[in-house]
């Protein structure tokens, strides 16, 4: 089913634009062991059953938890799966989240990801930025990028992409090392990035929006339930198909914690949006 979105070349390999996110698998406040560690373990034979091959998390998820549940379930992992985590954050015992980008911070987040997810190498680690706690600002990741740049010259990460960051600082990591990935929020209503978007893909470089189901406030829209009422699916399947037509660079990471809501993200790669309901859904980014 999921082979009608398409694939897309990213770290190396070739995986399919609908993946899956293993945020919410954590505990409430994506903090603490998960609700139903039965339910959890099953989302995730789910997903690599219905053919994602691409899984992101990070060991501040919990923390540690969701990696030890996607060890648990996956592990041995499929040849073709690529698991994407993310450091540069650590979780306060109040569950609050801090920046970790000392080098010895960047460094333990590598081996806390390898150790909990059975790893010796990481395939491909983003550089969560947060020098503002309300998206993207400015500020040089020279320094952090620098370490995570050493941690893969020790053969520790394979390949490196960037999490909540500006153009400029794309352009200033692409100085340091190569970048293969941008992590951003994105989705259907919040759309600073098309211009972004458009110039990642120009040079084969991958988008993955967070958020693209609008994250703890969810995507609500007279339009989109309108286009989703026509087309027979659900306004959530019609955002996932909107960004898989915004453009061929994008890769989706749709998280849940429940198989039946999984089952129906990964049902948005066979909706067809026809020209008429495009222009209808990118008049609701152009008003927000």
């Amino acid at each position: 089913m999921i082979d009608q979105a398409g694939t897309f070349s990213i770290a190396g390999r070739s995986v399919r634009r609908l993946g899956y996110g293993a945020m919410q698998l954590a505990g409430p406040g994506v903090f603490g062991p998960p609700r139903d560690h039965d339910a959890a373990i099953a989302v995730l034979h789910a997903a690599v059953a219905a053919g994602v091959n691409h899984i992101d998390t990070s060991d501040y998820y919990g923390p540690h938890f969701t990696n030890r549940l996607i060890r648990e379930a996956l592990s041995p992992y499929p040849d073709d799966l690529l698991i994407v985590t993310k450091i540069g954050a650590r979780r306060g015992e109040d569950a609050s989240w801090l920046p970790a980008f000392e080098p010895d911070e960047l460094a333990r987040a590598v081996e806390d990801n390898l150790a909990n997810l059975a790893l010796e190498a990481l395939d491909l680690v983003n550089l969560r930025l947060m020098f503002s706690a309300h998206g993207p600002a400015e500020g040089s990741l020279a320094a952090p990028l620098k370490a995570v740049a050493d941690l893969q010259r020790q053969g520790l990460v394979k390949r490196i992409g960037l999490s909540n960051v500006t153009p400029a600082q794309f352009e200033e990591a692409r100085a340091i090392a190569e970048i293969v990935c941008v992590q951003n929020h994105y989705n259907l209503a919040h759309r600073d990035d098309d211009a972004f978007i458009d110039a990642l893909a120009a040079d084969g470089v991958a988008y993955v929006p967070f958020f693209p189901l609008g994250g703890f406030s969810p995507l609500q829209s007279a339009a989109l339930s309108d286009v989703a009422a026509r087309l027979k699916g659900t306004p959530m399947q019609v955002a996932l198909a909107w960004l898989l037509r915004r453009s061929p660079n994008i890769l989706l990471i749709p998280g849940t914690s429940s198989v039946a809501h999984l089952e129906e993200n990964l049902a948005a790669a066979s909706l067809t949006l026809p020209e008429d309901a495009m222009a209808q859904l990118d008049a609701i980014g152009r008003s927000g």
